[in-house]
C-alpha cells in the first residue's frame, strides 16, 4: 500500500524531530524544508498528500509560499501552523483555502488528526458506512423476505435510497454490487406483492389501499389552499426518490419540510394515465367515460397529456373548488429561460400548478444520445446530472423567490423511472403499443413468470379498447422487445431508463410540502 507522502516546512524543523519520527512509525513518509523556496521547489518535482506550513518564517511567508504552491498543485491540503490568534490572518488563511489552521505548540496527535482528516477522510467515510450498511444487510433482506404492508414497504425503499446515497459517496465498489443486488431482491418481492395486492386496491370494500396518484390533489393539494395558503405545485415528471432527496439538499437552504411522504403510482407508470389520473382525480377508466374528448388513445404518440388543465378544473369543479388557478408546461428550454416571469401570476392565484419536464427529457435523450448515456452512466451519474440542472436552472430562481414571496410548495411527480437490462419477448397484434415496461393489446403472449396480466382491465380501472384487451406488466429491469429484430432492439434499450412497469423506483414517489424559512 503506498504511503501517505508529507511535506513539512518551518524553518526550525529540527525542533520538530520528535514529531517527524513520530510520524514516520505510523507509517508516513515526511519530507522536511526550512523556508518557504525550498519548499516551493520541492511540490514542482514531487507529489505530496498533504503540506504542514509555518506560517511565520524568515524570506517567504508562510502565506506567500502558500499561494506558490496554490499555483502549482491546487488541489493539494495545506495545513498551516502559526504563532499567531490574530482574526485576520486566520481570514487571509481561510481565504487562500487553507485545509486547516494549527495553532503552536502543537502536539502529535493534532498533527495525525489533521492527516486523518484531509487525506484519510475518504478512506475512513468508506470504512464507516460500509461497516454500517453490512450491519443493516441481513435486518433489510428479512424485512424484504416478510409479509410487507405498503407502508413497511416504503420503510425498506427509503432504507435502500438512504444506503445508496451513502455508499455513492464511498470507494467500496463491492459494497455497491451488494447494494445492488438486494435491490434486485427487493423489487423481486415488490413485484409479487403488487401481483397479489394491487386489484383489491380497487375494491369498493377496501378501505387500506395507499394513497395514489387519484388522491394527490384532493388529499394533499387542497386542504394546503383551503387553510388560506398560496399553493404553488410542482410536478417534475420522471422524478425518482432518490432524485429528489438530492434536489432536497438545494431546496431546504429556502424552505422547510413540512410534510414528506411516499406515495403509489398506478400502473402503468406512464404519463398519459398517471399524471392524468392525479390531475383529474380519477382513474384513466373514468377519464375515458365522463371526459371522452379529454382521453386519447395509447398510441397517439404526442398528444396523451393535452388537457391536464382542463382534467385538473373538471376534478375542482366537482370538490366545488372555485379557485383563481395558474397553470403552466414547461416542456422546452425556452419556456425554462423565462420562468421567473411567471412570478407575479403565481402571487395573483389561489393555486398555481407547473409541470416540469426536464428529467423525463434527460431519460429519453440518454436513450437516444450517446454522449447523454455517457453522462448519466448509472444512477449515481443519473442524480448527479439532475442536481447540475436543478441549480443552474430559472425554476431554482422562481423557488428563490416564492420562497421569499411566503408561497407554500408541493414538489411531486406522476412515477418514477427504473434502468432497464434484461428483454423479455412477447408477441402481440398490429394494435399494441410501443411501451417497454407495459403492454396493451389482444392475445398477448410471453413467457416470463415475472410479468404481471390483468385480463380484465376493468377490475384497475383501466380502460379497454374491446373486450378481449388485457395489459401486461414488467417487472425487475425487464423490459419488452418484439421478435422482429429482437437483438437489436434488445441491444438499444438495454441500461436505460423507461417506465410503465413495476418496480420501488417507478411506483413509490414523493409529494412533499414545503414551507418557506422564516
Amino acid at each position: 500500500m503506498k504511503k501517505t507522502k508529507i511535506l513539512w516546512t518551518d524553518d526550525e524543523i529540527d525542533s520538530l524531530r520528535a514529531h517527524i519520527i513520530f510520524l514516520q512509525e505510523k507509517g508516513f513518509e515526511v519530507v522536511t524544508a526550512n523556508n518557504g523556496t525550498d519548499a516551493i521547489e520541492l511540490v514542482k518535482t514531487n507529489y505530496f498528500d498533504i503540506i504542514f506550513l509555518d506560517e511565520n518564517m524568515p524570506g517567504l511567508s508562510g502565506l506567500q509560499t502558500l499561494n506558490e504552491i496554490k499555483t502549482i498543485d491546487p488541489n493539494v491540503p495545506v495545513v498551516m501552523i502559526t504563532k499567531s490568534e490574530e482574526e485576520d490572518i486566520m481570514d487571509e488563511a481561510i481565504g487562500s483555502k487553507m485545509a486547516d489552521y494549527l495553532i503552536k505548540p502543537v502536539n502529535p496527535k493534532q498533527i495525525l488528526l489533521s492527516i486523518k482528516k484531509n487525506v484519510d477522510h475518504r478512506r475512513l467515510v468508506t470504512q464507516q458506512t460500509t461497516s454500517a450498511y453490512q450491519s443493516q444487510f441481513s435486518k433489510i433482506g428479512m424485512q424484504i423476505s416478510d409479509r410487507l404492508s405498503f407502508e413497511e414497504w416504503v420503510e425498506v425503499y427509503k432504507k435502500l435510497v438512504f444506503w445508496e446515497l451513502e455508499l455513492s459517496s464511498s470507494e467500496d465498489s463491492a459494497m455497491d454490487e451488494v447494494l445492488k443486488m438486494q435491490k434486485g431482491e427487493a423489487n423481486n418481492s415488490f413485484a409479487k406483492y403488487i401481483r397479489n395486492n394491487y386489484v383489491s386496491w380497487f375494491n369498493d370494500k377496501n378501505t387500506d389501499r395507499p394513497l395514489l396518484s387519484v388522491d394527490i390533489f384532493k388529499k394533499k393539494i387542497i386542504p394546503q389552499v383551503d387553510s388560506g395558503n398560496k399553493v404553488f405545485v410542482l410536478v417534475i415528471d420522471n422524478l425518482r426518490y432518490d432524485q429528489y432527496k438530492v434536489l432536497a439538499t438545494v431546496l431546504t437552504n429556502y424552505y422547510n419540510i413540512e410534510d414528506e411522504e411516499l406515495y403509489c403510482s398506478i400502473l402503468p407508470t406512464a404519463t398519459m394515465y398517471a399524471r392524468n389520473a392525479m390531475f383529474a382525480g380519477l382513474m384513466p377508466a373514468e377519464i375515458e367515460k365522463r371526459y371522452p374528448e379529454f382521453w386519447d388513445d395509447d398510441d397517439n404518440e404526442g398528444h396523451k397529456n393535452r388537457f391536464e388543465q382542463e382534467l385538473l378544473q373538471t376534478q375542482l369543479a366537482r370538490l366545488g373548488k372555485n379557485y383563481k388557478l395558474f397553470f403552466e408546461k414547461i416542456s422546452n428550454v425556452k419556456g425554462d429561460k423565462k420562468m421567473t416571469d411567471y412570478l407575479g401570476s403565481i402571487l395573483q392565484s389561489d393555486l398555481s400548478v407547473m409541470v416540469f419536464n426536464f428529467v423525463d427529457m434527460i431519460s429519453h435523450a440518454r436513450t437516444e444520445m450517446d454522449m447523454i448515456k455517457e453522462l448519466a452512466g448509472d444512477e449515481a451519474a443519473y442524480r448527479s446530472l439532475t442536481l447540475s440542472w436543478f441549480n443552474h436552472s430559472s425554476l431554482l430562481d422562481l423557488i428563490k423567490l416564492l420562497a421569499e414571496n411566503k408561497v407554500k410548495v408541493v414538489l411531486t411527480t406522476d412515477h418514477g423511472t427504473i434502468r432497464v437490462d434484461n428483454a423479455q419477448k412477447v408477441l402481440g397484434d398490429r394494435e399494441t403499443n410501443t411501451n417497454l415496461r407495459y403492454k396493451l393489446g389482444r392475445n398477448l403472449n410471453y413467457k416470463s413468470k415475472a410479468i404481471f396480466e390483468v385480463k380484465n382491465p376493468a377490475t384497475i380501472h383501466l380502460p379497454s379498447r374491446n373486450v378481449s384487451t388485457s395489459y401486461i406488466f414488467a417487472s425487475n429491469t425487464d423490459f419488452f422487445a418484439y421478435p422482429n429484430n429482437y437483438n437489436y432492439y434488445a441491444q438499444y434499450f438495454r441500461n436505460t431508463f423507461q417506465h410503465g412497469g413495476i418496480s420501488l423506483e417507478e411506483m413509490i414517489i414523493p409529494v412533499v410540502t414545503l414551507v418557506p424559512k422564516g
